[in-house]
């Protein structure tokens, strides 16, 4: 691998000593002399990334001790084990790793922006996690929706950069609720239109958040936030896009929301069963929802 500019870290650790979330723990093992030293525990199928900072243009280098590591280069499927380095010096694009099985490795970056970014984008899914939970979901909705939409976006083989934007957008493909008054989520009750409009406006609040970070990947998943309630033909909101005008990184999001909103017991609904809700993204296959979307969601049921 080749590079240029600086890494942002998936899952989001960010502490000195140790952070765990999604089933990867970080630990901090030496931060000294422009030196930054990390340990990676990897579950299964869980992923990091690294990729471009503007500014940066030191040397980033992997060492798997356990398990293994696969990522996209030119389309091309690689795979590092123990025993597997890898030099990124400097790291000129996005690239996304997925554990395959129990995987450790050390992250060792010449210089460090581990802290101002990784505590940024921490700060962001923490913010994601406590918003749903306001609107009537458990904790587990923004992972879910991120997991189904990434087994989604390796059916239809998206690029390593595309599943790296996927992976952000869908996890926060709700951040713009911080922006909506309480009493509009909390409500148990259906909404009234005026309520209704503004809850539509989460997408462009959501998407305006994310470019204000500075954070490239996060800019580029601002539009998987703005449009994951657009429709295939039109009717969805807030720019009624359709057909190829939406992002398919959008409409993968747009699927796999709808799917869990339908399943989840909330405050005003007990949810439908899975076989209900999968018969009814198939008969809006082409309507509301993109085909080629949906082909790829029933292959992963």
């Amino acid at each position: 691998m080749n590079s240029k500019n600086n890494v942002i870290h998936i899952p989001y650790g960010g502490y000195k000593n140790e952070t765990s979330i999604n089933g990867v723990t970080i630990r901090q093992l030496v931060e000294s002399k422009g030196l930054d030293i990390l340990h990676h525990r990897l579950g299964d199928s869980n992923r990091w990334a690294v990729g471009p900072i503007v500014g940066w243009d030191g040397l980033e280098f992997v060492y798997i001790l356990k398990g293994s590591l696969s990522w996209k280069e030119r389309d091309e499927l690689k795979v590092a084990s123990v025993g597997d380095y890898l030099i990124m010096d400097p790291i000129l694009e996005d690239t996304l790793f997925k554990a395959i099985g129990e995987t450790e490795f050390l992250y060792i970056s010449s210089g460090s922006m581990y802290e101002s970014v990784d505590d940024q984008v921490k700060e962001y899914m923490d913010l994601a996690v406590t918003v749903e939970e306001k609107d009537g979901y458990t904790a587990d909705h923004c992972r879910r929706i991120k997991d189904l939409s990434m087994k989604i976006g390796e059916v239809m083989e998206l690029s390593s950069e595309e599943l790296l934007e996927l992976n952000f957008g869908s996890f926060l493909h709700d951040i713009g609720k911080t922006k909506i008054p309480d009493a509009i989520l909390n409500k148990p009750g259906k909404l009234t239109n005026e309520e209704y409009e503004e809850m539509k406006l989460h997408t462009v609040h959501g998407a305006d958040l994310l470019r204000k970070t500075g954070i490239p990947i996060l800019e580029k998943a601002s539009i998987i936030v703005e449009q994951h309630h657009e429709r295939y033909n039109g009717t969805g909101y807030p720019k009624g896009l359709k057909g190829d005008e939406i992002s398919l990184l959008a409409n993968i999001v747009a699927v796999i929301d709808s799917f869990d909103a339908m399943t989840s017991v909330r405050v005003y609904s007990q949810g439908r069963s899975v076989e209900s809700a999968i018969e009814e993204i198939k008969r809006e296959r082409g309507r509301l929802f993109h085909p080629q979307v949906v082909d790829a969601f029933l292959f992963i049921q």
